[in-house]
C-alpha cells in the first residue's frame, strides 16, 4: 500500500488555543524535520501521525491520507500497519543470525525472495554504519548503531510502510544523512524528529514546534542552503576522524 501524501490537520496547544498551522501536507519522497525545543510537542505530534489520529487524542488534531479519512483497517488492525516508528531504543531479545532472522521475516511477510531480501538489507546497513553486520552476527550482538542500520534498511527495502517517523536519527551513531537518503530513496513519506541543524536543513520542509503546537512551516533559504553546505563538510571531517580514531589510528 502506497500513498502519495498525508496531511495533518491543526488541532490545539497545550493551551487549548488552536494551532498556528492549520495543516501540513507531506508528500511521497519528500523528507520533513519536526523542531522544537523540549517539551514542545514534537513527540506528541509524531504520536498522533503514527495513530492516524481522528481528533481522539490530546490535541484534537486528524490525519488524512491523500485526503480522505484512513480506513478502519490502517488505524487498528496490525497487518495492515502503514506507518513504521523508527524509535531511538531497539533492542533484539532473540539469538537468531541476523541473515536467518531476515530471511524469516521475509517469508512471514511473504516478501519474494526472502534470502536475497535480506542480503540486500545487511547490504544496505552496512553503508550507514562503520562496523560492518555479517549474516552470521547474532542479533543479541548488535551495537545500538547496528541495530538502528538494520531496521532503517529493513524500512527502506521493504516498502510495507509508506509513513516512516524517525526519533533523533542523531543519536544512532550512524551515518545519518546518509540514513535520510536512503529512506527518500525508498519512496517514503518521512518525518524525523531532531535536534541536528543538518538534518534540519537538509528536509525540504521544517515545522517548528512550540507549546504543544505546530507554530511555523519553514522551507530553505539561500543563507541555510550555504550554512548546510558549511555543515556538512564538518559532518563529513568528524565522521573521517571518527574512522581513524576506531581504527586505532593517530591524528
Amino acid at each position: 500500500m502506497k500513498f502519495d501524501a498525508i496531511t495533518i490537520l491543526g488541532g490545539r496547544d497545550k493551551d487549548g488555543n488552536p494551532e498556528r498551522v492549520g495543516s501540513l501536507t507531506v508528500r511521497r519522497g519528500e523528507i520533513f524535520s519536526v523542531i522544537g525545543f523540549t517539551g514542545s510537542g514534537k513527540s506528541r505530534l509524531i504520536r498522533d501521525i503514527e495513530q492516524l489520529a481522528q481528533g481522539d487524542t490530546v490535541t484534537g488534531r486528524r490525519v488524512l491520507t491523500d485526503g480522505e479519512v484512513p480506513e478502519y483497517r490502517f488505524r487498528r488492525e496490525p497487518q495492515f500497519k502503514v506507518v513504521a516508528h523508527l524509535t531511538q531504543n531497539m533492542n533484539y531479545i532473540t539469538d537468531l543470525k541476523c541473515g536467518e532472522f531476515l530471511r524469516i521475516r521475509a517469508e512471514c511477510r511473504k516478501i519474494p525472495s526472502p534470502a536475497l531480501n535480506a542480503e540486500r538489507i545487511i547490504e544496505t546497513a552496512n553503508g550507514l554504519c562503520g562496523e560492518p553486520i555479517a549474516a552470521a552476527t547474532p542479533l543479541t550482538g548488535l551495537s545500538g548503531g547496528q541495530s538502528r542500520a538494520l531496521m532503517i534498511a529493513d524500512t527502506a527495502v521493504n516498502a510495507a510502510a509508506p509513513i516512516v517517523l524517525i526519533d533523533e536519527i542523531e543519536n544512532a551513531g550512524i551515518d545519518k544523512a546518509a540514513a535520510m537518503r536512503t529512506l527518500v530513496d525508498g519512496d517514503k513519506i518521512v518525518l524525523a524528529v531532531t535536534h541536528d541543524p543538518m538534518l534540519a536543513l537538509a528536509a525540504k520542509m521544517r515545522v517548528v514546534m512550540r507549546n504543544g503546537g505546530m507554530e511555523r512551516i519553514l522551507g530553505v533559504t539561500d543563507g541555510e542552503k550555504l550554512a548546510l553546505e558549511r555543515l556538512t563538510e564538518i559532518n563529513a571531517y568528524s565522521l573521517e576522524i571518527q574512522r581513524r580514531l576506531r581504527l586505532g589510528e593517530t591524528l
